[in-house]
Order: C-alpha cells, then structure tokens, then sequence
C-alpha cells in the first residue's frame, strides 16, 4: 500500500482526467468524422472541454470568452459554412452584369467603411494610460451592465445551432 501525497486522487485530479479524456476524444471525433456536421459538432465539444480545464485553472473570464468565442462564433461559422456550401454542383457566376454589380457592390461598402472610420475620428483616438482596466473589471461589466447582450448572444447562438441541425437532418432525409 503506498502511503503519503500520491496516495489518494483528489476530487480535482479526477474531474480534469475527465475533462482531458473528453476534450481528447472530441478532438479526434472531429477530425475522423466521416459527416462535416458531426465533425463540427464535435469541435464545439472539443472547444467546451477546453473550456472545462479553463476553469479547473480558476481562470473562469478566460473560459467564459473561449466559449463566447470558439463555441459561439467559430463553431457556428463552421456549421453555416458547410450547410450553405455543401453542394452537389457549385453554382457557377456568370460573367457580365452579376459579376459587375457584386464588385461595384463590393467596393462601395468597403469604401463606405473606411469613410465612416476617417471621419469618426477613431484613429486620433489615444487611451488614458492612467486608467487601469483588469480582467475583474471586463467581467464585471459584462456580467453586470452587458448581460442581456449576453442572454440574447446565448438565445442566438443555441437556435443557430439547433437551426443548422434541423437542416443538415432534412437535407439528409430529402436524400433517402
């Protein structure tokens, strides 16, 4: 019987072996799916059990953004991007007036953008360098003044998901 520190596993020790063994598994779900949908479905788990060792570190902002941002946003991405692209036949841009308008279209907006960032005076903007803004005081105010933003982001980004979902399954019947 071994005897001293290493005798026993801790609560902690064994909820991050779990995490580990997850976000691992995930892992290679994602990149051995034989389904994109899958695949990226098993990238947001992936993402989530990144998000799990986060917080074992006691870093809950960091795992927080992470979920805000590689759940929220890339994870979606990817699944909008194969549901709206994964087609048997690409469809093919004419060449004339399509192609013209989608270029003048195209360079209007950028240039409306940059116009609107010139005489928005951002760029002469200089931050205060007496004010010191830390992790504790982001969370705060997202968690205090922004949480609608953030309960309206989850409401969002769960119908997206279960939105994507629905269509890849209805695609799939429509197949059958």
């Amino acid at each position: 019987m071994i005897r001293g520190e290493y005798a026993m596993l801790e609560a902690s020790d064994i909820i991050f072996v779990v995490i580990a063994v997850f976000t691992v598994f995930s892992a290679a779900t994602a990149l051995e799916a034989r389904e994109l949908v899958y695949g990226g479905m098993a990238l947001a788990a992936s993402f989530l059990g990144v998000a799990g060792l986060f917080i074992l570190l006691d870093a809950a902002f960091l795992a927080m953004l992470h979920i805000l941002v590689f759940i929220g946003a890339i994870a979606v991405l990817i699944l909008f991007t194969v549901m709206l692209v994964r087609r048997e036949r690409w469809v093919a841009v004419r060449g004339g007036t399509e192609r013209v308008t989608g270029a003048a279209t195209a360079i209007l907006l950028a240039g409306g953008i940059a116009f609107i960032g010139i005489i928005s005076g951002l760029a002469a903007w200089m931050p205060n360098p007496d004010v010191s803004l830390s992790f504790v005081d982001i969370g705060d105010q997202l968690m205090i003044q922004y949480w609608p933003a953030l309960q309206v982001l989850a409401v969002v980004l769960g119908a997206t998901v279960i939105g994507g979902l629905t269509m890849a399954k209805l695609e799939k019947e429509d197949k059958r």
